[in-house]
């Protein structure tokens, strides 16, 4: 009777050992990938998907713990090789029979062995925090118009991983016999017979951290820390302002020694350029932007300005066009201004939800009237001719319209 019972798990348990999560997979690395990409793999990962930055998530908890297992799998010698050979069947029989792999590392203990802390991001109550850093990133206008998903890279402070922050290339960390692991060291000095002050200063052994080590880590030298390029992903709103800041939590430079701070992300603009390829040759990079309005500068010559009959197509910041232009004798004044009502920025909200329509601001467009430098004779002429005969029937001065006094005569000087 237990047989069929027997060979039914017998078959089914390959299927469940495929059901597992592949570690390798997991943590998005190569079979043959180093200790250091698996430790680049985790800090990446866990960072991630921590509960932290996953509130009420429980498939990102169980991702954060998985992490932490493949991590804890991969990065020993013994269990990576009873994984790669025998899969997750193996690894368990394994940590039953009392090996290694049976030390199950809590997630968070490991997280805060990367990161320092409690394994938590800043919740620990009296611990120590480190300083928010701040960068400046600049994007052309029509990212902020029209939204956009790009990178950036910084170069921070980084827990070294080779070591995971001990600064010892065996693990080995001793207590310093000098100040007895305290740090500091207190010193009497003799001022007069009889009369000694006490003074209290770091410890030279040490460094002050309380702990030495005699075989440093060869990446980041003893110091535990290194400094390396982090990239980032940035995601910029439509109509986002200028100078608007964007909070990466935890994402500061990292020490054993404390909780990361913020990472704060300023975006300017860009400078317009002209740019190479026919898709960003819009006449838009040019717009200037104020607030929630933008403003363009258009050229009209003399005979546009004064007799009408013309056309434009300004091609805006996402590729649809702005028409201009006025009918034969509309007059354009230098200087005009011309508004063009939902032709400006996207207006941003914070509380936006999905499914609302955009609103915009608008459009000014300030004309500029191009003077010759001189006229044809033949031209000056005729121009000539046609005002004076115009003047004579309408009986036009423009002196004396001015109301200004008349100039005096060579006689009277």
């Amino acid at each position: 009777m237990l047989l069929f019972p027997t060979l039914f798990l017998l078959g089914i348990l390959p299927w469940i050992a495929l059901c597992a999560d592949d570690f390798y997979k997991l943590l998005g690395i190569e079979k043959d990938a180093s200790d250091r990409e698996i430790k680049r793999a985790y800090r990446t990962l866990s960072k991630k998907f921590h509960p932290d930055k996953n509130p009420n998530d429980e498939s990102a908890h169980a991702k954060f713990v998985s992490i932490a297992e493949a991590y804890d799998a991969l990065i020993d010698p013994e269990t990576r090789r009873i994984y790669d050979q025998y899969g997750h069947d193996g690894l368990k029989q394994h940590q039953q029979g009392g090996g290694r792999g049976g030390q199950h590392h809590d997630p968070f203990d490991l997280f805060s062995r990367f990161f320092g802390g409690s394994g938590h991001f800043g919740h620990g109550g009296g611990e120590r925090r480190g300083h928010n850093m701040e960068v400046r990133i600049s994007i052309p206008l029509r990212d902020f118009y029209n939204g956009a998903e790009t990178e950036f890279t910084i170069e921070k402070q980084a827990i070294c991983s080779a070591c995971e922050g001990s600064g010892s290339k065996d693990g080995a960390v001793e207590t310093c016999n000098v100040c007895g692991g305290r740090g500091m060291r207190v010193q009497k000095h003799m001022l007069a017979p009889g009369i000694f002050q006490q003074v209290q200063s770091m410890c030279d052994a040490c460094g002050g951290k309380g702990k030495t080590i005699k075989h440093p880590c060869p990446v980041c030298g003893g110091a535990r820390v290194v400094r390396e390029p982090e990239t980032h992903q940035l995601h910029v709103e439509r109509g986002m302002p200028k100078g608007v800041r964007i909070t990466y939590e935890n994402e500061a430079d990292e020490s054993p020694d404390w909780v990361a701070g913020d990472l704060i992300v300023q975006l300017q603009e860009l400078e317009p350029k002209m740019e190479s390829g026919d898709a960003l040759k819009l006449d838009g990079n040019f717009f200037r932007r104020r607030g929630r309005d933008l403003f363009w500068r258009e050229v009209l010559s003399l005979r546009e300005a004064w007799m009408g009959d013309w056309e434009r197509n300004v091609t805006h910041l996402d590729g649809h066009v702005v028409r201009l232009g006025r009918d034969r004798g509309d007059v354009v004044q230098p200087g005009m201004v011309e508004i063009v009502k939902g032709e400006g920025m996207p207006i941003w909200d914070r509380e936006e939800q999905e499914g609302d329509e955009d609103e915009f601001g608008a459009l000014h467009v300030e004309y500029v009237v191009v003077l010759p430098d001189q006229m044809e004779t033949g031209m000056e002429k005729e121009f000539w001719s046609t005002w004076e005969k115009w003047r004579k029937k309408h009986g036009v001065d423009l002196h004396k319209d001015s109301g200004r006094p008349a100039p005096k005569s060579h006689d009277e000087l």
